[in-house]
């Protein structure tokens, strides 16, 4: 999984996208059918759209903000303030 700042360009910042190989994908399928109460035994293939998933991504509009790993990444940038061409974008990295 990779949690980085999206590539908006809106004047109200860039969001932030989160990048899912497709087990990824299939383990939060998974553990939303848990939260529903629906519980799976032994193998198991999960398909999205008829195919296996090969990777999936979630995009945060710049009025949101994603938490993971204890930093927060604001969907209006690092400075909060909206999009700034000139500041690096900030990726957060997780297993």
């Amino acid at each position: 999984m990779l949690i980085r700042y999206g590539d908006g360009r809106t004047k109200y910042g860039p969001g932030v996208s989160i990048e899912l190989a497709g087990e990824e994908v299939a383990t939060a399928i998974a553990a939303w059918l848990v939260a529903q109460g629906v519980h799976v035994s032994g193998p198991r293939t999960i398909s999205v759209n008829g195919e296996l998933c090969r990777e999936g991504r979630i995009y945060v509009d710049p009025s949101g903000f994603v938490i993971a790993g204890g930093e927060k990444l604001d969907g209006c940038g690092p400075d909060g303030n909206g999009f700034d061409p000139d500041v690096e974008r900030n990726s957060i990295s997780s297993s």
